[in-house]
C-alpha cells in the first residue's frame, strides 16, 4: 500500500515545487515592466530580467509589420522585433498587401564591416611578407618602411593619399582585391571601391577623405583594432547589417552609415518620416533624406562622446 502511494507523493511534490516557482516569479516580477515582445524571468540569483517572449498565445489576429511581413498576431510581431533587434511597428491590421515585383526595394551594394576588415587583413598579410629582418651584412626593412615606400609610389605629390590612389595601391597585389561577395563582377568592383572609402574613413582624423602617411600607417597597422560603429535612427542604435525602409527604398547599416537605394517611387508607401499627402520625392529631396539619416547619426555619436567626456 505504501509503494502504491509513492507516485502520488512524487506528483504532489512536483506540483508544490512548481507552485512555489510560479509564486516566486510573480513576487520578483511584480513591479517589472518589460515592454512589448518581452517577459520577466527570474535569474539564478533571484533577480528579475526582461527576455524575449518564448512563446505567444496561438490566437489569430493577423497584422502587417512595417517590414512588410505578415504576423499571426501582435505578440508575434513584437517577439520578432525583440529577437532580431530591429524596430518593427504595426503598419495595419490584416495581411500585408503584395507589392509589384518591379517596385520591390532591392538591397544597395554596400561594404559591411566584415568586407572592410577582410580587405584590410589581406593587405596587411602581403605587406608583412615584404618585411625583411636586419641581417649581419645589410639593414633590413620593417613594416613602417614598406608602407612609406608604397605611400611615396602612389602619392601624386601632395603628401596625401585619396581613395583613387589607395585603390591603385591595393590593386598592386591581386590577392588583396579577391574580396568577392556578389555574383556580378561589376558589383564586386564597386564593393572594393566602397571598402577603400571605408578604410579611409577608418583613420581619417581630419575628415578630409585623404590619408596622411601617419593616418595611412595607422589604418594598416597590424595591432590596430578598428572600432565598431553603429547606425543611429530615432534615438536608437543599430548593428552593422540592420535594415530599414524609406518609401520604396531599402536602407542598410554599413560601417556606421545608412546606405540606401535610390528608386523612384510612383506611389506613397509607409516611410520613416511621413510626407505630405500626394507629394512625390524629387532627386534633391531623396539626397536630403539620406543626408538627414547620416546627420542624425553624427549628432548621436557626438552626444555619446560628450557624455563619456563629462
Amino acid at each position: 500500500m505504501m509503494f502504491r502511494s509513492l507516485p502520488l507523493v512524487v506528483l504532489l511534490a512536483i506540483v508544490c515545487c512548481h507552485a512555489e516557482e510560479v509564486q516566486s516569479k510573480s513576487k520578483v516580477c511584480a513591479n517589472v515592466f518589460c515592454g512589448a515582445g518581452r517577459e520577466c524571468a527570474v535569474t539564478e540569483k533571484g533577480e528579475p530580467s526582461c527576455l524575449c517572449i518564448e512563446q505567444c498565445k496561438p490566437h489569430k489576429r493577423s497584422v502587417c509589420g512595417s517590414n512588410a511581413k505578415t504576423y499571426r498576431n501582435h505578440c508575434e510581431l513584437h517577439r520578432d522585433a525583440c529577437l532580431t533587434g530591429l524596430k518593427i511597428q504595426v503598419a495595419h491590421d490584416g495581411h500585408c498587401k503584395e507589392k509589384k515585383m518591379d517596385k520591390t526595394a532591392a538591397s544597395p551594394v554596400v561594404c559591411y564591416v566584415a568586407d572592410r576588415n577582410e580587405l584590410r587583413s589581406r593587405v596587411i598579410q602581403w605587406l608583412k611578407a615584404e618585411v625583411v629582418p636586419d641581417g649581419w651584412f645589410a639593414k633590413g626593412s620593417n613594416f613602417s618602411d614598406i608602407l612609406h615606400k608604397y605611400f611615396k609610389n602612389y602619392d601624386n605629390g601632395d603628401s596625401e593619399m585619396d581613395s583613387a590612389e589607395l585603390l591603385k595601391f591595393i590593386q598592386h597585389n591581386e590577392t588583396a582585391i579577391e574580396v568577392k561577395t556578389y555574383v556580378d563582377e561589376e558589383n564586386n568592383r564597386l564593393l572594393r571601391s566602397l571598402c577603400v572609402d571605408a578604410l579611409i574613413e577608418l583613420s581619417d582624423e581630419n575628415a578630409d577623405w585623404k590619408l596622411s602617411f601617419n593616418e595611412f600607417l595607422n589604418c594598416l597597422r597590424p595591432d590596430y583594432n578598428p572600432p565598431e560603429k553603429k547606425c543611429a535612427l530615432e534615438d536608437e542604435s543599430y548593428e552593422d547589417g540592420a535594415e530599414t525602409q524609406v518609401d520604396c527604398n531599402r536602407c542598410v547599416c554599413a560601417c556606421g552609415n545608412w546606405v540606401c537605394t535610390a528608386m523612384t517611387c510612383d506611389e506613397k508607401t509607409p516611410a520613416l518620416d511621413e510626407l505630405d499627402a500626394g507629394q512625390e520625392m524629387t532627386e534633391e529631396e531623396w539626397t536630403r533624406r539620406v543626408a538627414e539619416l547620416n546627420k542624425h547619426q553624427e549628432t548621436v555619436e557626438k552626444m555619446k562622446t560628450s557624455t563619456k567626456e563629462a
